[in-house]
């Protein structure tokens, strides 16, 4: 079992990565639509590097049986990241609207991964 998750965690921290790093490449390569702006695969490689970390982290915690609120807060974290890099760099939304949406759900997210925080077992 631990190995289909080391497995599982490697293919997606792998894919995270190289949506994060080279989203309009990527779809290039795989001759997807290319967009404008890599927003959308970034976006989508922040969520399969948080559900990489989260894998990680849940195989590491000795009474873990499943996804947990651990878990949650890695995939929340790793969004938050990317949706405020995107800001600062101004990859993300070419509008004022749609920067001040991106980042209201990054704080939204923030916010939600703080309460989570608070409420994980430290046992």
């Amino acid at each position: 079992m631990q190995q289909l998750l080391f497995v599982e965690m490697v293919l997606k921290l792998a894919a995270g990565c190289v949506l994060v790093l080279l989203p309009l490449t990527t779809s290039r390569v795989l001759g997807l639509p290319k967009p404008e702006r890599g927003l959308w695969h970034r976006l989508l490689g922040a969520v399969l590097l948080g559900i990489a970390g989260a894998i990680y982290l849940e195989g590491r915690l000795p009474q873990s049986s499943g996804l947990g609120l651990a878990g949650l807060v890695v995939i929340n974290l790793a969004a938050v990241a990317i949706l405020f890099s995107s800001l600062v760099l101004n990859l993300g939304a070419s509008t004022g609207r749609g920067r001040t949406i991106l980042a209201l759900t990054a704080l939204l997210l923030l916010g939600l991964s703080l309460l989570e925080i608070a409420h994980v077992p430290m046992n």
